[in-house]
């Protein structure tokens, strides 16, 4: 599996701070974890997508700073629209949805953009949100939904005819979207997959219901959104093959684990991680096995009360284990990975390390090169088959 590390976590929303974060950040990071190479999973602001890739002078100059600096590119996180470090985010980074046009435009920018960059025989993945916060959310929403992310499938395939590259697009699983679960995106993409748009050829009106083409359209699986939920990440992934779709993403990140949130030390350690700007999801499993769902970190100390342990949608530093009586969900982690290793085309998925909160984390971030540096010479360590020698995106 190829291993990189997640640009959201820097603010850049122009070209010149994105050069400016490789060259700050990136490259730093790669030399001072070792490697010959490193894969950036990069985060592009939608007016910058937008740029790329109606500018082929802009391309070559991002191009030529990513092998200034030995760096590459074959995934694109395309979650955030824009403004992901401003003051307050929270359920802004949900819009525009898969019911707005912005959403498909924005993502097939993207995809035009990492065909251009992708090394020579590689494929590419781009992450998306899983079609918007569950409310409100209609049947006429799930309509539009559907035929956007048809829209994206035919125009992936058009890409890869027009171009040889190919891109698929993988659906991120979010607590509290419309699509919360694993299950969730299997049990709504599962019945919407099928053959390529067909338009009539007389009146140009679609001949039939949009269906999504599954060679293009999978599933992200976020590990700390797979811990939070509670679900065993061997089965998770067993369902998402047994339904046909294909994993073209592993975001690697681990959540906050509370064992005892009656504690009041532990509920003291949360308290410092309930920051204003993201939304952390919480999460609690009940004894007769009911995960019970709170939006938020600061509404779940104020009014949920369970014996059985909490997993907040926090990602924490793979290779820094809170303090007790906090802990992460590493093992979930590598559970996962290795559990898409073993599909027959699991070395084809990506794994890009995702922590997107060292700003906000108690503490501040301290040296983040050093910090990301670190993150990734843990994952080497500890995921299964990745090769020390050659890390890329």
């Amino acid at each position: 599996m190829e291993l990189s590390y997640c640009t959201n976590v820097h603010p850049a929303e122009d070209l010149d701070g994105v050069i400016e974060q490789l060259a700050r950040y990136a490259g730093p990071a790669r030399r001072a974890a070792g490697l010959d190479r490193l894969g950036v999973g990069l985060w592009l602001p939608a007016p910058l997508a937008g740029r790329l890739a109606r500018d082929p002078e802009a391309r070559a100059r991002l191009a030529a700073a990513l092998a200034a600096e030995g760096l590459e590119v074959r995934t694109v996180n395309a979650f955030p629209y824009t403004a992901f470090h401003a003051e307050v985010v929270k359920r802004d980074v949900y819009r525009p949805d898969w019911t707005d046009p912005r959403r498909a435009d924005y993502t097939l920018d993207c995809a035009e953009v990492l065909a251009e960059l992708l090394p020579e025989g590689a494929v590419g993945s781009i992450s998306t949100l899983p079609l918007g916060w569950r409310s409100p959310w209609t049947a006429d929403d799930d309509d539009l939904a559907t035929a956007a992310l048809a829209r994206v499938a035919a125009g992936l395939r058009e890409l890869r005819e027009r171009t040889g590259r190919t891109v698929r697009l993988a659906i991120e699983p979010e607590p509290g979207c419309v699509l919360d679960t694993v299950d969730d995106v299997v049990d709504w993409l599962a019945p919407r997959i099928g053959a390529p748009i067909d338009l009539d050829p007389v009146d140009g009106d679609l001949a039939a219901p949009p269906r999504i083409d599954p060679e293009f359209v999978g599933i992200c699986l976020d590990t700390c959104h797979l811990a939070a939920s509670f679900a065993d990440p061997v089965e998770a992934v067993r369902r998402i093959r047994r339904a046909g779709l294909r994993i073209p993403k592993v975001q690697a990140s681990a959540a906050l684990h509370v064992e005892d949130p009656a504690d009041e030390a532990a509920r003291a350690a949360l308290e410092a991680f309930a920051e204003p700007r993201y939304l952390h999801q919480t999460r609690a499993l009940a004894a007769d096995g009911a995960v019970l769902r709170v939006d938020d970190l600061p509404d779940a100390l104020d009014r949920l009360r369970t014996d059985g342990p909490w997993r907040v949608h926090f990602h924490v530093p793979l290779h820094l284990a809170p303090a007790a009586p906090l802990g992460s969900t590493t093992e979930v982690l590598r559970r996962a990975v290795e559990a898409v290793r073993e599909l027959p085309d699991g070395d084809e998925t990506h794994l890009d390390v995702e922590t997107y909160t060292w700003t906000v984390l108690p503490g501040g971030a301290g040296d983040l090169v050093a910090g990301i540096a670190a993150e990734l010479r843990w994952a080497v360590a500890e995921l299964a088959g990745v090769a020390a020698e050659r890390v890329a995106s």
